[in-house]
């Protein structure tokens, strides 16, 4: 989509490279004739805007353009449009301004152990999925982790709490209890009915 200032560029080029008449430029670009001829006011006002932008973002590294066009319409008095305003913020590319992310430092975790034989550590996740038509669904996988063999994988659109120790109840029934089985901290092994 071209915006009308670009059409507007457009025209103007196509009037003087290419001598083609303002009312052929215009028709072509699709703008009026006004838009071609009219010329912006420039104002000393918006270099004060600017300014006052930039030094309020200089000063205020995690202001956005609210926190900024209320501190110069509340606290120093400015009666300025809003539009105005957040126009100039935009073309100053203000509203790029990426915020850094606070980055926790973390332990390096320990390895995994990897278990002596069959059936002493399970680990058991979901993993999600959607059909054609939409609707998503969920599988969980529980696996040894001594030969990664697949115990079982359970798949509905809803797996609560109670679906999940019916699940394992059965695996147990015919492959025995394990001695410890890795999970992480999803809702569904948080819940009391999986901590009986």
């Amino acid at each position: 989509m071209v915006r009308p200032s670009q059409r507007k560029e457009m025209a103007l080029w196509a009037v003087q490279h290419r001598r083609l008449s303002i009312v052929s430029a215009c028709q072509t670009f699709g703008i009026s004739e006004t838009c071609y001829r009219y010329k912006p006011k420039l104002s000393d006002e918006n270099e004060l805007i600017a300014d006052w932008l930039l030094a309020l973002t200089k000063a205020r590294k995690n202001w956005g353009f609210g926190l900024c066009y209320l501190h110069l319409r509340n606290v120093r008095g400015f009666a300025w449009n809003h539009k105005r305003v957040y126009r100039i913020y935009r073309e100053l590319e203000l509203n790029m301004r990426i915020k850094p992310r606070k980055r926790l430092k973390r332990e390096k975790p320990d390895a995994l152990t990897v278990p002596d034989g069959p059936n002493h550590v399970w680990s058991m996740d979901f993993m999600a999925d959607q059909l054609a038509d939409g609707r998503s669904f969920r599988t969980l996988n529980v696996l040894d982790d001594f030969n990664r063999e697949g115990l079982t994988i359970e798949v509905d659109f809803s797996l609560p709490s109670e679906r999940v120790v019916r699940t394992l109840n059965q695996v147990i029934s015919w492959r025995g209890r394990p001695d410890a089985i890795r999970v992480d901290n999803g809702p569904e092994y948080i819940s009391a009915t999986l901590q009986v």
